[in-house]
């Protein structure tokens, strides 16, 4: 039995977070953890119990249960443009892709999924332009390219 509230420890660790970097201006690498006990409560996933390279939980959809890569990005001022979503694990064996925006006070205010041949599609046009892309997209263009499955109401 856990000695801590998962949940009480995630909002503690959002509050902690938001108040280093208000107080540094530094930011604590928690996003990438944050990311994935949202998406995976918000929406209702499993959690990978195994360990898979760039795997984080399983999705259930029509086709059967579907493997998931979860990112964060942290959007501390949204009139800002040029925010980047973390590197993509493009070798991995992943099948969905998840964005999780967060505010700066770290929660979640939107979820976004892309499937994996739409993501390589986009990255593959992206090398063929001749524009450096190793796994790297924009927040915008994976706002424009993916669905919105979850928003704050």
């Amino acid at each position: 039995m856990p000695v801590y509230n998962l949940e009480k420890l995630m909002d503690e660790t959002r509050r902690i977070a938001s108040e280093y970097r208000q107080s540094t201006g530094n930011t604590l690498p928690v996003s990438a953890e944050l990311a994935k006990y949202d998406a995976i409560s918000l929406l209702g996933l499993k959690p990978a119990t195994e360990p898979e390279r760039a795997v984080d939980a399983w999705m259930a959809t029509p086709e059967g249960d579907r493997k998931v890569q979860v990112k964060g990005r942290v959007v501390f001022d949204p009139k800002k443009s040029g925010y980047r979503v973390g590197q993509l694990n493009l070798d991995a064996n992943w099948d969905i892709l998840l964005l999780v925006i967060m505010n700066d006070r770290y929660e979640t205010s939107e979820i976004y999924k892309v499937s994996r041949e739409k993501i390589l599609g986009v990255l593959s046009e992206a090398r063929d332009q001749g524009q450096k892309s190793r796994g790297a997209i924009s927040v915008k263009k994976f706002q424009a390219i993916s669905e919105v499955c979850w928003r704050r109401g």
